[in-house]
């Protein structure tokens, strides 16, 4: 099928053929059609699937063909989880409409700059607002905008949304959402509270579950070599030698140990960045940015970087520390084999990660081979006494973080579902007419100048929030 089948405009065909896109992906296939439509979506795809093409060309098609309306609107508003992913969102965006014949204003704004340069960019409003969920609220809270003539929502990566901690942002700003208007979600996987969320907020959705195509599934070789946790920077150097690797993403499970593996990759001679959620916006633009254009060879991440980063040709991603989460894992690894080209995902196991790597290997159906590469066989035959409870809490997988315990403390406030009482109710049962419910208290407005955002700043769950008004 061709993109000029799903009923795209002249110029919309002509910015996919500038940008060589051949043929539209399953995802694209199925979701454009139904957005054109008008209809709820509820989409389901895999990282690297073509899904930002999937919303963002039917929603130019739907903008450039209605009235603008006047004073500080915003028609279609946009959600990502972190900065890198708003930023590629509206980077896209604008390229798609190149060959519009009337411009459309798409603003990106994010927390970690200045609130000041933002404000005055909405200061005429906005055709499509790409934003993470603290930057807008502060934006709301200062009176930058209003949320009243949304035509269209966009949640993309609902399930990183709610696994960062946004459940209060997004019933807040949900609650100030027009009743009538278009509700689109898409997530790569859909845990029980992204499903609560869904049939909260989506009104007769169209369900769209894309399987991945074996001429679109993404090739790659997968390895799981065994290492005692010392010696795995120095494997790690030997495995960039080995095979020459130009550009590699290494995934650590902290903030300290991408400075720390990063600086003794240096000291070996490998250029090498750190990436993480204390780094200043300019500093982690600056990061990726040395990364794409090979300044950098190793660009050593927390799981910041594992959603909508999307790094061209990347051959090689390592894990040398496992995700925490087992359902991370695929969006790791699918920072490489992207747009049709190989890649390889290395995990380093130790004796205490061999549990934590069997649950990933059971959730994602995967059967590894445990390799040992000569020279660096491990040693270690038991996890070390101190870092082993009765109860087995201490080994990578079993212990809980900071983050678990906030999360299971909000679900112990809010319910089983992991979702405020405020977006659980049915989308079926509010009301078409209502206006956006009032807000009781509001937050109070952020400083001006540089405001530090809610989540998108850190790696971690920030503690719960008292709920907002419940939506009706």
């Amino acid at each position: 099928m061709s993109f000029s089948a799903l009923g795209l405009s002249e110029p919309l065909l002509r910015a996919v053929a500038a940008w060589h896109y051949e043929a539209p992906t399953p995802i694209q296939t199925s979701a454009i059609p139904a957005i054109l439509s008008g209809v709820d979506v509820w989409a389901s795809a895999q990282t690297g699937s073509g899904k930002t093409a999937a919303f963002a060309l039917p929603i130019l098609q739907r903008l450039s063909a209605e009235q603008r309306p006047g004073g500080r609107f915003v028609r279609a508003l946009i959600l990502a989880p972190t900065r890198e992913l708003a930023a590629q969102i509206g980077e896209s965006i604008r390229k798609y409409a190149r060959y519009l014949p009337s411009p459309l204003k798409t603003l990106v704004v994010y927390g970690g700059v200045s609130i000041n340069p933002q404000m005055m960019a909405l200061g005429g409003g906005a055709d499509i607002l790409v934003a993470t969920p603290g930057r807008l609220l502060d934006l709301i809270d200062h009176n930058a905008l209003s949320l009243s003539n949304i035509s269209t929502l966009v949640l993309d990566e609902a399930d990183r949304l709610l696994d960062l901690g946004f459940n209060d942002e997004l019933a807040r700003i949900i609650a100030l959402l027009p009743a009538r208007r278009q509700s689109l979600l898409f997530s790569a996987t859909f845990p029980p509270e992204v499903q609560a969320l869904a049939t909260a907020l989506l009104q007769n959705p169209v369900r769209l579950d894309v399987p991945t195509e074996p001429a679109t599934k993404p090739e790659i070789l997968q390895r799981a070599i065994e290492v005692d946790p010392p010696r795995r920077t120095q494997l790690l150097l030997h495995l960039i030698a080995e095979n020459a690797w130009l550009s590699v993403l290494v995934f650590v499970a902290t903030k300290y140990s991408t400075e720390h593996v990063a600086e003794k990759l240096r000291r070996a001679g490998i250029e090498a960045a750190a990436l993480h959620g204390e780094l200043s916006q300019g500093a982690r633009t600056q990061a990726l940015s040395d990364f794409k254009s090979g300044a950098v060879r190793v660009l050593v991440a927390t799981d910041l970087a594992a959603r909508g980063i999307d790094i061209v040709r990347l051959p090689v991603v390592v894990n040398y520390d496992l995700p925490r989460s087992a359902v991370d894992y695929t969006h790791r690894i699918g920072r490489t084999g992207r747009a049709g080209v190989s890649g390889v995902a290395i995990n380093f196991i130790s004796v205490g990660t061999h549990a934590h790597f069997s649950q990933i290997e059971n959730l994602h159906s995967l059967d590894l081979p445990r390799e040992q590469i000569e020279g660096f066989e491990p040693v270690e035959t038991e996890a070390p006494v101190s870092l082993v409870a009765p109860d087995g809490g201490g080994i990578k997988g079993h212990r809980k973080s900071k983050k678990d315990k906030l999360r299971e403390a909000a679900a112990r406030a809010v319910g089983t579902t992991g979702i405020p009482s405020d977006i659980t109710q049915p989308a079926a049962a509010r009301s078409t007419s209502r206006p956006p419910a009032p807000l009781s208290p509001p937050a109070p407005p952020p400083r001006n100048g540089a405001t530090p955002s809610r989540q998108s700043m850190n790696d971690k769950a920030s503690p719960p929030r008292s709920a907002w008004p419940r939506l009706r």
